[in-house]
């Protein structure tokens, strides 16, 4: 079994875009979210709304994983096209190009370090440290990491986390932040005043309430789930922390392809350059991949990540309180 250099050596033949296939995919989820949109103004019937809202929902999340790729380097670069669309789609989704690159390259490099992987990640304690802090911090910690928090993504983790608060501590810097709101704002605005009520929940607040729980899920389990490993900074290996703290999600076909195959987790964190379309091809011809924790969206794994708080050092594990 090929381990460290090696390993990531063998993950680079599939670090190759094609620019006719990543057009493809991004072009296509366009206009389905075109079509589904429409569909929730035009149709009549409820349930048929609801539907296209759905639909809306996820394949907004999929087009969320390609201008997360595109944030990588990984497709679509040196073209003024996608980087227009990828910019624009970016301060759609609150999630402002410059605030979500700089905390997610930290993630990338710190992910799964016990006191530096915080920012662009869901804070991590030790047992030791939470019960030796006050009870606002241990407040604070466990309601970034609530259920709930986590189910309001759309307002704590967007609007809130990427957006207000990114722009409050460097304006200058994140001015993507506030027009990310601005944008946002004068969308909800418009709509409510051109549509009505019906038409405001079902093409653009059940949407983004979907999407972005979906997305904040996501983003907790892949680094929060039973046998993830954390480890002090001077004891952290890149390798380790990709195999050992990111997950590989089972999904069903239809999901894994909503959620642009961001289940296998483990991989694009061992070479975050290999396109999101070629991850399970990744997985299928590297046998190393393939021995790995796994989870999933099933209610019960749903609950048993959920209910990890703290990272026990004397267990090494993630632990309730």
């Amino acid at each position: 079994m090929r381990s460290g250099k090696e390993l990531i050596l063998a993950t680079k033949e599939f670090a190759k875009e094609n620019r006719t296939i990543s057009w493809f995919h991004l072009i296509t989820g366009l206009l389905i979210f075109a079509v589904s949109e429409t569909g929730t103004v035009l149709f009549h019937n409820i349930f048929i709304k609801l539907i296209c809202s759905l639909l809306s929902a996820l394949i907004m999340a999929r087009l969320f994983i390609i201008y997360h790729d595109y944030l990588h380097r990984t497709i679509l670069q040196r073209s003024l096209p996608a980087k227009i669309i990828m910019y624009a789609y970016g301060i759609f989704l609150l999630s402002p190009p410059s605030v979500w690159k700089r905390t997610h390259d930290h993630h990338h490099k710190n992910n799964s370090k016990l006191y530096s992987a915080s920012i662009g990640s869901y804070p991590i304690m030790t047992k030791q440290k939470f019960y030796a802090s006050s009870p606002r911090e241990r407040f604070e910690y466990l309601a970034v990491r609530h259920p709930v928090t986590i189910l309001l993504g759309y307002l704590f983790m967007f609007i809130y986390g990427l957006c207000i608060q990114s722009f409050m501590a460097n304006p200058r810097l994140h001015r993507d932040s506030l027009i990310a709101l601005i944008v946002h704002a004068l969308i909800i605005i418009t709509v409510l005043w051109f549509g009505g009520w019906v038409i405001l929940l079902t093409s653009v607040l059940i949407p983004f309430f979907i999407t972005l729980s979906l997305g904040s899920y996501l983003f907790y389990a892949q680094h929060n789930f039973p046998g993830a490993r954390f480890n002090p900074n001077e004891k952290w290996d890149y390798l380790d922390a990709a195999m050992q703290s990111s997950s590989y999600m089972e999904m069903n076909p239809v999901m894994q392809w909503f959620t642009g195959n961001i289940g296998f987790h483990h991989i694009h964190h061992v070479n975050a350059h290999i396109p999101f379309y070629r991850l399970p091809e990744a997985m299928r011809k590297i046998p190393e991949f393939q021995n790995t924790i796994r989870t999933s969206l099933s209610p019960a794994d749903v609950i048993r990540c959920l209910r990890l708080k703290v990272w026990d050092a004397e267990k090494g594990r993630m632990t309730g309180i």
